[in-house]
C-alpha cells in the first residue's frame, strides 16, 4: 500500500477508501454466498469463486488509477466471499462439534499464514519488480491451486453438501444467539481489519522502516495470529473433551484472547521499534478467539444452515471491514498519529465481550 499510494498520489483518506472498497462487495455477498453454500455443491461453487478471485488479483497489476483499483477490489470481494461460508460449511459436514474448534482454526489460519509468509515475500517482490508485477505473480499463479482442490475434495462431503440444501431447505430465524454472535463480531472485525489493512503502512510511515523491513517485522503479529487460531480452538476442544460445557469453554477463550488486545495501546506509544513489534505480537493473541467464534456458530445452527449463519456472522464482521480502514485513514489524517486509531480498535473489541455472555446462552439445535 505505501508504494501504491505513492504511485497513485493517494493521501491517508483516499488510501482508506481503497482499502475499504474490497469489503463493500465482500460484506454484501456473505449471506447470498452462505445460502448458496448450503444449497449447492461447494466443490464447484468454491472453485468458480476462487478463479474469479485469482484472476481479479492478477488483473489488478494493470490498474493505473484509483477508480480502476476500486472496481477490481470490488470484484475481488465477490470472488473471495465464498471463503468463510464455504470453508465452515465443509468443517460442519466433516467434523463433530467437539472437534470443530481445531478444524475451524486450521482452515482459517491459512489466511493468517498467507499474511505472515506474504508480508516479507511480497515486499521483496515489490522492491525487486514493482507492485504491478507482484499482483501478476500472486494472482495468476494462484490458479494452480484449482487442480489439487478438484482432485482432493472429499467425495462424501460433495454429496452431503449438495444434498443438504435441497427439498425443505429454509432460512432459520436469526435468533438471539446468532444475533449476539453477529453483534460481537463487529468488534472483532474492526480490530482485525485495522491490523490487516493498516499495519504495513504504520510500520513504514510511523516507524520509518523500509518496505522490506516492514514486511519482515509484520511476520511476528501475523504469525501469532496464524498459530493462535488452531491453538485456541484446540484448547477449547480439550476442555470440552474433559467434560466442560462447550458454550462456556469457547466464550471463556474468546474473552481472554480479546483482553490481550490492550497490548496494542502501548505498542503505539513506545519509541523503539523492537518492543513495539513484541507488543504487536502480544496484541495478536486475539487470534486465539477466531476458531471458537466459528465453532460456536456451527454449534448453535442447524446443519443445513451453517453456510447461511456464517454468512450472517461474516456480514456483521465485515461491516467493520468497510468502516475500520475509512475511520483509521480519517483519524490518521486529522491527528497525524496512529495511536488514537489503535485505542479506538481496542475499545470496540473489548466492548464485544459482554455481548457474548449476555446474548449467547445456549444452542438452538443439536
Amino acid at each position: 500500500m505505501p508504494v501504491i499510494a505513492a504511485d497513485l498520489h493517494l493521501g491517508p483518506a483516499r488510501m482508506g477508501v481503497l482499502l475499504s472498497a474490497f469489503f463493500w462487495s465482500y460484506a454484501l455477498m456473505q449471506v447470498p454466498i452462505g445460502w448458496l453454500s448450503d444449497r449447492y455443491n461447494v466443490r464447484w461453487l468454491y472453485a468458480g469463486c476462487f478463479a474469479l478471485w485469482s484472476v481479479t488479483s492478477g488483473l489488478t497489476g494493470f490498474a493505473a488509477s484509483l477508480g480502476v483499483m476500486i472496481v477490481l477490489r470490488v470484484l475481488l470481494g465477490i470472488g473471495e466471499s465464498t471463503y468463510l461460508p464455504g470453508g465452515m460449511k465443509m468443517v460442519s459436514v466433516l467434523f463433530s462439534p467437539k472437534d470443530r474448534g481445531l478444524a475451524s482454526g486450521l482452515v482459517n489460519c491459512g489466511t493468517r499464514a498467507g499474511l505472515a509468509v506474504g508480508a516479507p515475500v511480497i515486499a521483496a517482490v515489490v522492491v525487486a519488480l514493482g507492485w504491478k508485477n507482484s499482483f501478476f505473480l500472486l494472482g495468476f499463479t494462484s490458479l494452480l491451486w484449482l487442480a489439487p482442490w478438484l482432485i482432493a475434495f472429499p467425495r462424501r462431503a460433495s454429496s452431503v453438501t449438495h444434498a443438504s440444501g435441497k427439498g425443505n431447505w429454509k432460512f432459520s430465524k436469526v435468533g438471539r444467539n446468532l444475533l449476539g454472535m453477529s453483534l460481537a463480531h463487529i468488534g472483532y472485525g474492526y480490530y482485525f481489519y485495522l491490523m490487516v489493512t493498516w499495519l504495513p503502512s504504520y510500520l513504514v510511515k510511523a516507524r520509518h522502516l523500509s518496505l522490506q523491513e516492514a514486511g519482515a517485522y509484520a511476520v511476528i503479529p501475523y504469525l501469532t495470529f496464524t498459530l493462535g487460531e488452531p491453538l485456541g480452538g484446540w484448547i477449547a476442544d480439550r476442555l470440552v473433551a474433559a467434560g466442560r460445557d462447550e458454550i462456556f469453554s469457547r466464550k471463556a477463550i474468546i474473552t481472554v484472547s480479546y483482553l490481550t488486545s490492550v497490548m496494542l495501546i502501548p505498542a503505539g506509544l513506545v519509541v523503539k521499534t523492537t518492543p513495539a513489534i513484541v507488543l504487536l505480537g502480544a496484541a495478536s493473541l486475539v487470534g486465539l478467539s477466531t476458531a471458537n467464534i466459528f465453532a460456536l456458530v456451527q454449534r448453535i445452527t442447524r446443519d443445513d444452515e451453517v453456510g447461511f449463519s456464517i454468512g450472517v456472522l461474516n456480514l456483521a464482521g465485515n461491516l467493520s471491514g468497510v468502516i475500520a480502514p475509512l475511520a483509521t485513514g480519517l483519524i490518521v489524517e486529522q491527528t497525524g498519529s496512529y495511536f488514537p486509531a489503535f485505542v479506538v480498535a481496542v475499545v470496540v473489541l473489548i466492548a464485544a465481550i459482554p455481548v457474548y455472555w449476555l446474548m449467547v446462552k445456549g444452542r438452538n439445535h443439536v
